[in-house]
């Protein structure tokens, strides 16, 4: 004998019902409920996460893009950074100008001029120049509402225990958190950047029009990536490009030759 099919609930009829009610009200765009994967006994099976998922990520001036190893800064990851300060202030034009928010935090010496002039939204970004004896819990408490903090350390060393504890609510709260100036452990990301050379200064006179940083990105795995960045205004703004840009100047005057300094 043919075995039947097993008769539907009550229950199950009205699901039934009510999605095709759905269905013929939204024109025939509403999903059912997911059916769950059953494994060779008959059992619910585990659902793998889906390979080759980019994690989210914050905007980073273009051209220091290629350099890490997502494109840009992961959301709960910590960053260490080393060397200019202008680089910074292009960190976190990038984010503020994107539509994010973003704080720094002991950091008396950043250029917020430099950081307009990069593109940087000052209505979105929180300054703390004075962070008081403990500038880490100023930062774990901006981490519940920014999407980067950066926090210069004064020289200090983090316990690897509270760095733990940082790094945590970082993770959790999807921010990205960049240290500088001081001793952090296990970073997920290391930048340093360098000045290498600059443009338009003449013999005892002239103006800086451009500045090039040697920079360095050290992944916990995987390889160096070294390239060199240039800040130079164009279009009545500063922009982060690489050498060998046909857009070079602002169009105003001849550049000058690319002078080196020492490291």
């Amino acid at each position: 004998m043919t075995a039947r099919p097993p008769k539907a609930s009550g229950a199950q009829l009205r699901e039934l019902a009510q999605l095709r009610r759905a269905r013929a009200a939204s024109g025939g765009c509403v999903p059912g409920p997911a059916a769950a994967l059953r494994g060779e006994n008959g059992l619910s099976a585990p659902v793998a996460p889906a390979a080759g998922l980019r994690r989210e990520i914050l905007p980073v001036p273009s051209a220091l893009s290629p350099l890490l190893p997502e494109g840009g800064l992961v959301k709960g990851t910590v960053a260490a950074y080393t060397g200019a300060g202008s680089l910074l202030a292009g960190l976190l034009a990038a984010v503020t100008e994107s539509g994010g928010h973003a704080a720094a935090v002991g950091l008396p010496r950043l250029g917020l001029l430099a950081a307009v002039e990069m593109g940087a939204r000052l209505d979105r970004l929180a300054v703390i120049a004075d962070a008081g004896r403990d500038p880490v819990e100023v930062a774990a408490v901006l981490l519940d509402g920014m999407e980067l903090v950066v926090l210069g350390l004064g020289g200090g060393a983090v316990a690897p225990a509270r760095a733990r504890v940082l790094a945590a609510k970082a993770r959790g709260k999807g921010a990205a958190l960049i240290v500088t100036g001081g001793s952090w452990p296990a970073p997920d990301l290391s930048l340093e950047a360098k000045v290498s050379g600059y443009t338009g200064l003449g013999t005892g006179s002239g103006r800086i029009r451009s500045i090039a940083l040697d920079v360095e990105v050290r992944a916990e795995s995987g390889i160096p990536q070294r390239g060199r960045l240039v800040a130079r205004p164009l279009s009545g703004r500063v922009e982060w490009t690489v050498p060998g840009d046909a857009a070079t100047g602002d169009g105003n005057a001849p550049q000058r030759r690319e002078r080196s300094v020492a490291s």
